[in-house]
């Protein structure tokens, strides 16, 4: 279990889907990546890596061939996990002498989880500095809130699932006393700037619990955010490890997966189309060897799916129902609201099978609809062969999720072969992987 500290340890230093980001790219830059700027210009050379971010929370890295290019392999996951988003006014004085935040939901999350612990805020601000705009990230790094819940002398119904109202019992305490300002004032001062220069925010609540190994022999994880930097942390980490391809190697990292997508910085928008686009640019493809080269490439979508649960295994398809620690996850549905068919799917089993990699299958109970990902929001601008992957994981979109220790080296395994691989599609129709 080579990955499961260093994932915990990547987890809890990105509160945010921008320190996720702010990482991900020091990480990358370390290993010799280029940062480019989507408003400066391209020259992009063979063998090197090169990485590109959108709205500080969306990123895209890639890795040119020393040769010809065959096509792209691309690998995708999300910065985001269900949260709650601090309103720009701030704080709202309450009953009891208390200030309490103004936030509200942001994502499908299981809110009760969320009460009676610890929370801090983390995020990014706009500040001014004389004629410019420069965009930071905030961290608080200490216990700053709590939504408290109503005792069950006030609620006896409370064990039998009482219905939270978002804008009356999820509100964070902040502070006794009614002080006008006093959250905006401690933003200023954690940027270390007047509250004249602090001009915006985008600011959401966080944990403040570190994520940890648990169970008898430490083969489970507890970490809040494991839906989906356990598959960012992979897949990155797959992307830095593998060997030289003949394909341009591809990372991207979405946010707003949670909402949809439907954002500049989504899957659902032209980020990875224009950096493929401008790839292709640089590389003088006419649009038939652009088209060639979309023939010939692939995409894993990968965002983490659900283990069957102890207590509950009849919310589990009974013949497809993956296990923590069982291996990483192939998501199939019906409907496509995930990317794997059969072709894509024997490609990612191959690599697998060729990498003693074990593998497990996921579909959703029939008579229970699962969400979307990434994959076939993606592909709507991008058609290009898919699979959905993920790892199993209990308690998703909880406040403390739970996931196998080992299954993390296992994606990890499984991204750097499919990073260096060779993905040919022939004249006869044919693959060769």
């Amino acid at each position: 279990m080579e990955h499961a500290e260093t994932l915990l340890t990547f987890i809890n230093k990105s509160p945010s889907c921008y320190h996720v980001v702010d990482n991900t790219v020091a990480e990358l830059m370390g290993k010799g990546g280029h940062l480019l700027r989507e408003s400066q210009p391209w020259t992009l050379e063979y063998g090197t890596q090169y990485v590109v971010a959108r709205g500080d929370s969306s990123l895209i890295a890639f890795r040119m061939p020393k040769g010809t290019v065959k096509g792209f392999l691309i690998a995708a996951a999300h910065s985001d996990s269900p949260t709650f988003k601090v309103r720009e006014s701030g704080e709202m004085a309450s009953a009891g002498n208390c200030l309490r935040l103004s936030v509200e939901p942001y994502g499908g999350g299981i809110w009760r989880s969320w009460m009676d612990r610890p929370l801090s805020v983390a995020g990014r601000a706009v500040v001014r500095c004389g004629d410019k705009l420069e965009t930071r990230l905030v961290d608080v790094k200490r216990p700053l809130l709590m939504i408290p819940s109503v005792a069950i002398h006030f609620d006896r119904e409370v064990n039998k699932g009482t219905a939270l109202n978002a804008a009356v019992d999820l509100l964070p305490l902040f502070a006794n006393g009614k002080e006008p300002g006093a959250f905006r004032k401690l933003i200023a001062e954690e940027l270390d700037v007047t509250e004249e220069e602090l001009l915006s925010t985008e600011l959401f609540l966080y944990p403040y619990m570190q994520g940890c190994r648990m169970g008898l022999n430490g083969e489970f994880l507890a970490s809040p955010r494991l839906d989906d930097l356990q598959c960012v942390y992979g897949c990155l980490q797959g992307y830095l490890q593998a060997e030289e391809s003949d394909h341009v190697s591809v990372l991207a990292i979405f946010n707003n997966e949670e909402v949809g997508s439907g954002t500049r910085q989504g899957a659902d928008s032209t980020f990875l189309t224009d950096v493929l686009e401008r790839i292709a640019e640089n590389l003088h493809m006419t649009a038939e060897e652009k088209q060639m080269a979309y023939a010939n490439s692939f995409l894993v979508s990968a965002d983490n799916a659900h283990a069957i649960h102890p207590a509950h295994p009849e919310y589990s398809d009974k013949t497809e129902a993956p296990v923590l620690n069982g291996g990483i996850v192939l998501k199939y549905n019906a409907n496509q609201r995930y990317t794997t068919d059969a072709v894509s799917s024997a490609v990612f089993t191959k690599i697998c099978a060729d990498h003693d990699i074990p593998l497990q299958r996921y579909s959703n109970r029939a008579d229970l609809p699962g969400g979307s990902t990434l994959g076939n929001i993606a592909m709507a601008h991008l058609s290009i062969p898919a699979v959905d992957i993920g790892l199993p994981q209990l308690a998703m979109h909880s406040c403390c999720e739970m996931a196998g220790a080992e299954d993390t080296d296992l994606l990890v395994k499984a991204m750097t072969a499919y990073f260096g691989c060779r993905l040919q599609r022939e004249a006869d129709g044919s693959i060769t992987v």
